[in-house]
């Protein structure tokens, strides 16, 4: 629902809807990581899993898709094409059969080095100060969170 500062019947415009803003911004954002994803050649979905693999390898993929807010329907396909590159290896758990580890190659691992400088770069691009980025991030954070909390979904 459109944000109004009065009580009078004027039309919502695109502009008033904290949804597209979120959403523009993110299309926005993915323009500034085009370049560098594009030099890692991955998607930003695909640099996002690589990410959290960085912080915690050998997670299974349920919770690699409760981390990236996606089904383990949606990041299956997406880890076989990261395998097929060779950045990752998926395993079944040994202690229990029914769960798929994802764990870091060497590639993988190595990608890292490539995309330090990144967070500098999106810092600067933002046009936020380094002390106002990361309150913004915690209050976007906050929103995300309160809207899967009101929606019933954890």
């Amino acid at each position: 629902m459109a944000e109004q500062n009065d009580s009078s019947a004027k039309a919502a415009r695109m502009a008033d809807f904290m949804c597209f803003a979120v959403y523009s911004t993110n299309l926005a954002y993915s323009r500034v990581y085009k370049p560098v994803l594009d030099q890692l050649g991955l998607t930003y979905t695909q640099y996002l899993t690589i990410i959290a693999l960085w912080e915690e390898d050998g997670q299974t993929v349920k919770s690699l898709s409760d981390k990236l807010f996606l089904e383990p329907s949606t990041v299956t396909p997406m880890l076989k094409r990261l395998e097929a590159m060779g950045y990752l290896t998926r395993a079944r758990d040994a202690r229990d059969e029914r769960n798929v580890r994802i764990s870091l190659t060497e590639a993988g691992r190595a990608l890292r080095e490539k995309g330090l400088g990144f967070g500098k770069i999106t810092v600067e691009a933002s046009g936020l100060t380094p002390e106002e980025f990361p309150v913004l991030q915690k209050a976007i954070a906050r929103l995300r969170d309160n809207l899967i909390k009101a929606a019933g979904s954890d």
